[in-house]
C-alpha cells in the first residue's frame, strides 16, 4: 500500500475509536481548595506529616491544600466524614494504624476501612520500642519476660489509654510471650511516660524518638524495637525478632486515603506526586526529624497493608478481651 493510503487507512481506523483510546487519559484536578482532614489533634504524628505534605501537593493539583483537624472518638469523627465525602478530589485523610484498630474496639464504628476509602499512598512508619524504667531487674527481652512469670500479674506497665497503638503493641507481646502484665491505662503519653521514669510502672511501649532522649539520659531503658529492622536512630537496640519474638512485629504506619471510588487517574497522580516527596534526601532529614522514616507504598500495597492489620489487630482485641467502651 502506498504510503500516502497507509496514513489515510490509519487515521480512519484511529477516528473510529473512541477518545478515551486515541487520546492519553488525563487526570481531573479538583474544582476547588482541597482539605486534608486529619482525624486527630495538632502535633500528632498524622497532623505533621498532613501540614509536610499539603504544600506538595498544593503545588501539583493547582488549587490550595489546608489541614482541617477533626479529633474525638479516637479518630472516628473525622474519619466519618471523609467517608461521607464526594469523591471528588477535593476531601482527602491522613491516617495512622489506629484507624484499622477502632472497629475491633467498638462495638459500633461509623466508616468501614476497606469499603468507604480509597487507598492512595502509604507515607511513613514510626517505630515504636518496649522500655523498662532503670530499676527494673531485666536487661533485655528475655529477662523481662521471665520477671514476669516470676511476678505473675504483678509486673505493670502504662499506655496512653485503652486501645491505642502502645496498648495493643504492648497486649500482642504479652500474649505472644505467654505471660500476665498489669495494665495501667492514662489519659496521653505525657502522664504515662512520668510515672515510667518516675519508677511507679515498670514498662511501656514508646515512640523511639520519644524514648531515645529518656535513653540516652539513662532514665529508661530500650529493649528491643517492633520493627523488622534495626533503627538507624538506635541500632544498638535488637527487633523482638533478634530477641526470640518474630511474632511481634509493630510500628505506627501513616498513609493518605480518600472517599470511596476516588478516579484511579488522580489516584495515581497524588501517589506519584507523594512518592517522589519522599524521595527526596531533604524529605528523609525532615521525616526522622520527626521520628518517622520514609515508608513509601502504592494504592495496592496500602489496600493490602490495611486488610492485613483490619484482621490481625482483631484478633489480638479478641484475645486480650479488649474495649474501648
Amino acid at each position: 500500500m502506498p504510503p500516502a493510503l497507509r496514513r489515510r487507512a490509519l487515521l480512519a481506523a484511529g477516528a473510529a475509536l473512541p477518545l478515551a483510546t486515541r487520546v492519553q487519559a488525563q487526570p481531573r484536578l479538583p474544582q476547588g481548595p482541597v482539605t486534608i482532614i486529619v482525624p486527630y489533634t495538632p502535633g500528632t504524628g498524622p497532623d505533621i506529616l498532613a501540614r509536610l505534605v499539603a504544600p506538595v501537593l498544593q503545588q501539583r493539583l493547582g488549587q490550595p491544600v489546608t489541614v482541617d483537624n477533626r479529633a474525638g472518638a479516637s479518630g472516628n469523627i473525622g474519619s466519618q466524614a471523609v467517608a461521607r465525602a464526594a469523591p471528588d478530589g477535593r476531601t482527602l485523610m491522613m491516617q495512622v494504624n489506629t484507624f484499622v484498630m477502632n472497629p475491633s474496639l467498638f462495638r459500633q464504628v461509623p466508616y468501614d476501612p476497606v469499603a468507604d476509602f480509597t487507598p492512595i499512598a502509604g507515607l511513613t512508619a514510626g517505630d515504636l520500642v518496649l522500655t523498662v524504667n532503670p530499676d527494673v531487674p531485666a536487661p533485655d527481652v528475655r529477662g523481662f519476660v521471665e520477671l514476669a512469670r516470676a511476678r505473675r500479674g504483678e509486673v505493670a506497665y502504662a499506655s496512653p489509654g485503652i486501645g491505642t497503638p502502645q496498648h495493643l503493641a504492648m497486649e500482642l507481646f504479652r500474649l505472644t510471650a505467654g505471660i500476665e502484665l498489669n495494665h495501667v491505662p492514662y489519659r496521653g503519653s505525657a502522664p504515662a511516660v512520668q510515672d515510667l521514669i518516675g519508677r511507679r510502672v515498670a514498662a511501656m511501649v514508646l515512640p523511639v524518638h520519644t524514648a531515645l532522649p529518656l535513653a540516652r539520659d539513662g532514665r529508661l531503658r530500650m529493649l528491643a524495637v517492633g520493627s523488622e529492622r534495626r533503627v538507624e536512630t538506635a541500632p544498638e537496640v535488637p527487633t523482638m525478632a533478634e530477641a526470640g519474638l518474630p511474632e511481634v512485629r509493630v510500628d505506627l504506619w501513616y498513609a493518605m486515603f480518600g472517599p470511596a471510588a476516588l478516579a484511579e487517574e488522580f489516584v495515581q497522580l497524588v501517589n506519584a506526586a507523594l512518592l517522589a516527596w519522599l524521595a527526596e534526601p531533604a524529605t528523609r532529614a525532615q521525616l526522622l526529624s520527626q521520628g518517622m522514616a520514609p515508608a513509601p507504598g502504592t494504592p495496592g500495597q496500602l489496600g493490602a497493608l490495611v486488610r492485613q492489620d483490619l484482621a490481625r489487630w482483631a484478633d489480638v482485641v479478641r484475645r486480650a478481651g479488649i474495649s474501648a467502651e
